[in-house]
């Protein structure tokens, strides 16, 4: 026998660890409005807040809009079509160009978007300067070498261009197998690291050819060297597991990829596969950097308010959910520390924890702007219209729920409870809206 319940109960359990009781009255509900709107300030007043949306299951899913975002934006813009708050898009996509996905978004949402207020998984990539004067092997979909070369990148080498210079590697499509070998005119130089920007097409290919890279030390056509280790850097975007489209189930995303490699790297050599840097939410990194995008907006329009609150709205636990509440630890931490932090950190040379293993391949001046985070708060908020499911059936006997206490999030995240809990619950991205204005009671014109 089953009953109805919500998800986050078998997920939680008793309690959430670690985080602070907020007031029920505060809380969104799915299926129900979120609230009447807020009032009482006028817009003559700067806003102290901004918006970090998602964009697959919260605006979209896949190519069809999900009709409740364009009433939602409208409410974002004034009647010149500006917006009334900053706002980023931040997305764990990373197929195509900022620009693309702005016109697509000025399409969906019928305001207009530009593409300093959209961030891709990979984005953070421009501060990672010390690579882009590198031979990197890059990995994924869509025009790799244009994102390449505009996050920085002057030496950017496909799994493509990899396989036509080294035809004997690709041999798991015997229909692609080369009938007549010809030596390669041009030699390539050594990969010096590797860039996964998303899930590729041909899976066989791209794991075959980033694992002769990485047991080579940049040299695919040589023999393996199992004594190298560790092998080259691999810096990752992307970890979602899986993502939601228009089919009824969430599709495979470039989070499972990684977990196919992991696992393959692993088998072979006994050892884990070790990365230089992980991208997208929920990275501290990507929130560190979206904020910077938020207060870069708030500063072209001269609204000298500071920016205390972020509301991150998603539809998936793992990624947005998890992203955003760690992210509000990080600033809650920083509150408390106060200037003794800053203090410190600049005796040690002006160094601050960026990503989730080596934060120094970071450029200094990236580093000095997103170490000045001046927002107080990172509130999560969760819509229904996407990966999460507020209507999944849980087992009586808990024990039966395993599948309900799987993390799905990446290998190098662990797993707590207190930050998958949401701080808000809303139907969709326009009750979202509606709760963001009644809290900050905000009121545009």
């Amino acid at each position: 026998m089953r009953r109805a319940l919500p998800p986050l109960r078998a997920l939680l359990g008793a309690g959430a660890a670690g985080r602070l009781p907020r007031p029920p009255a505060l809380r969104g509900l799915c299926g129900q409005p979120a609230g009447e709107g807020g009032g009482g300030s006028e817009l003559s007043v700067p806003p102290s807040f901004g918006f970090l949306f998602d964009i697959d299951g919260v605006l979209v899913r896949g190519k069809t809009p999900i009709p409740a975002a364009r009433n939602a934006f409208q409410k974002l813009v004034n009647a010149q079509g500006r917006f009334v708050v900053p706002v980023v898009f931040v997305t764990n996509a990373g197929n195509c160009l900022r620009q693309k996905k702005a016109d697509q978004l000025s399409h969906v949402l019928g305001v207009p978007i530009s593409e300093d207020q959209v961030m891709m998984s990979h984005s953070p990539l421009r501060m990672f300067k010390r690579y882009h004067e590198k031979c990197v092997l890059v990995s994924g979909q869509g025009p790799l070498l244009d994102i390449a070369q505009d996050l920085g990148f002057c030496q950017p080498i496909t799994i493509e261009t990899l396989r036509e210079k080294h035809p004997l590697l690709d041999v798991v499509d015997h229909d692609r197998r080369p009938n007549v070998l010809y030596p390669s005119a041009v030699e390539l130089p050594k990969i010096e690291a590797v860039v996964l920007f998303g899930e590729p097409v041909r899976w066989e290919t791209n794991l075959q050819l980033i694992i002769d890279v990485l047991l080579t030390s940049g040299y695919p056509g040589n023999p393996y060297q199992h004594e190298s280790y560790p092998h080259i850097p691999v810096l990752a975007c992307n970890m979602d597991l899986m993502w939601v489209a228009e089919a009824q189930s969430p599709r495979f995303g470039h989070g499972t990829f990684m977990v196919c490699l992991e696992n393959i790297y692993k088998k072979i050599t006994g050892k884990e596969l070790k990365y230089e840097a992980l991208m997208g939410k929920p990275s501290k990194l990507t929130y560190q950097y979206a904020e910077y995008l938020v207060r870069a907006q708030a500063a072209e329009r001269h609204w000298e308010q500071p920016i205390l609150t972020l509301y991150a709205v998603g539809d998936n636990l793992m990624t947005d959910v998890y992203g955003a509440n760690l992210y509000n630890r990080y600033l809650e931490e920083n509150s408390r520390k106060g200037s003794k932090s800053r203090i410190q950190a600049k005796a040690a040379g002006g160094r601050a924890s960026a990503t989730v293993s080596q934060d120094d391949e970071i450029d200094d001046s990236w580093e000095n702007e997103l170490a000045s985070a001046a927002a107080a708060h990172c509130r999560s908020v969760l819509v229904c219209t996407g990966v999460y499911n507020p209507h999944t059936e849980v087992p009586l006997d808990t024990r039966e729920s395993i599948t309900e206490t799987v993390f799905h999030g990446h290998r190098d995240f662990r797993f707590d409870p207190g930050l998958v809990e949401p701080d808000h619950i809303v139907p969709d991205v326009d009750a979202a809206v509606d709760l963001v204005f009644q809290l900050e009671n905000f009121a545009p014109d």
